[in-house]
């Protein structure tokens, strides 16, 4: 008897590179492109405009991430929609099943950040630094201690919860935040953050109950590089 052939909206997708039945084999295959999983990365916290995008991914071009982001959506992994009026403008955001690549994000950098050619010097988007928080938090450091700290960037903002153990992270702004850190860029708080560089010394801004800012920084660390 002729098996029966297996049709689904994934069949294009699923074996297109290595013709592999491994998940690991498919999820390269879905988000394995230059670029791919960067933008679900920068979508992580909700959705976000085309020229939001490109200038969190400076190196992308308008083709590419155009691709990218057609190629996304054909997958299931994000969605397009326009926002009612006033603002009556065209985002991007991922689906629910998009939403739960966090975890994958987070264990690939925590897994790189082990490499001893990991360079975090590098230009970092806001939206990275957040889900580097997310992945570099210790649970027992932060213990029963609940506190709200927003951090304030040019053009976008967010709000860290610490409570139960867990980090939580919202774009929101960070009104009654016990404090706020100001900077134009990212790489300045992950230097405070991981490298122990003061506030004076990064150029970040800190109001508010600068103890309570201080303890937070302690929450996170860098694993050790072994490779």
């Amino acid at each position: 008897m002729k098996a029966q052939k297996v049709t689904s909206s994934s069949q294009s997708t699923h074996g297109r590179w290595y013709g592999d039945a491994c998940g690991t084999a498919f999820g390269l295959e879905l988000l394995g492109e230059r670029w791919a999983l960067l933008i679900v990365r920068e979508l992580m916290f909700g959705p976000r405009r085309f020229s939001d995008l490109r200038d969190s991914l400076p190196g992308i071009s308008a083709k590419v991430l155009t691709e990218r982001l057609a190629g996304l959506m054909d997958n299931g992994v994000l969605t397009r929609r326009k926002l009612p009026p006033p603002a009556a403008v065209q985002v991007y955001e991922l689906t629910q099943w998009g939403y739960r690549a966090e975890p994958l994000i987070q264990e690939l950098g925590r897994w790189a950040a082990m490499s001893g050619a990991h360079d975090p010097t590098l230009p970092l988007s806001p939206v990275s630094f957040m889900l580097s928080l997310r992945t570099m938090f210790d649970p027992e450091a932060a213990g029963k201690w609940s506190t709200r700290i927003g951090f304030r960037f040019p053009d976008v903002a967010f709000t860290g919860t610490v409570e139960n153990g867990a980090f939580t992270v919202l774009r929101e702004e960070p009104d009654g935040a016990a404090a706020v850190f100001r900077t134009p860029q990212a790489p300045p708080l992950a230097a405070m953050a991981y490298l122990g560089m003061s506030a004076a010394d990064a150029g970040v801004e800190v109001t508010g109950d600068l103890e309570a800012a201080r303890r937070f920084l302690t929450l996170f660390s860098l694993p050790e590089r072994i490779g």
